[in-house]
């Protein structure tokens, strides 16, 4: 019997399809974006704009599909993601390998138990302080935070609510808005 051959970060990057991910020394295809995703994504990064850059409230850098290496057999390709710039200064030219400060997963169907199962696990490893999910198709937010070494619900939105989320609390965010209600 043939031993499990974990792949690496050097197998992600030789790998010829450029639309995946390292997770759990696999290599896994990402979902095909649906629409009702990319609108929770642009949104979410727009609605949080004011934090990118180095004036008030900012001092942080929000990215959309950003790789980041975690563990050697660990490099998946998160929705949005964060990092203070005190501790981040400037952005790397390759994959990021410092965890972030706030990750935000838009639950796809079908994909929903790396999202709730394998990243928080991996997050909680790497001490990542904010860890969201988005269900576009639900109309929900739930926030979380890392307390003790262990995830924590912050906040919960449905639908029409308006909130503010740590860590970026100085903005009310509209949730209608960043998932496309009317």
């Amino acid at each position: 019997m043939e031993a499990l051959k974990l792949k690496t970060l050097d197998d992600l990057l030789s790998h010829p399809e450029e639309d995946v991910e390292l997770i759990g020394g696999e290599i896994v295809r990402r979902p095909m974006t649906r629409a009702r995703h990319a609108q929770a994504q642009s949104q979410a990064s727009r609605h949080l704009g004011p934090f990118a850059g180095g004036a008030d409230p900012g001092g942080w850098w929000i990215l959309t599909d950003v790789s980041v290496a975690y563990e050697p057999h660990e490099c998946p390709r998160h929705d949005l993601a964060g990092w203070r710039r005190e501790r981040l200064p400037r952005l790397p030219d390759g994959i990021i390998d410092l965890p972030p400060d706030w990750v935000c997963e838009i639950v796809s169907p079908g994909h929903e138990k790396k999202d709730t199962l394998a990243m928080p696990l991996l997050l909680r490893r790497h001490r990542v302080p904010f860890y969201w999910l988005i269900w576009p198709e639900d109309n929900a937010l739930v926030a979380h935070a890392l307390e003790g070494g262990e995830w924590r619900v912050i906040a919960t939105l449905k639908d029409a609510e308006r909130a503010r989320v740590p860590p970026f609390e100085a903005v009310e965010l509209d949730l209608a808005d960043m998932l496309g209600g009317e």
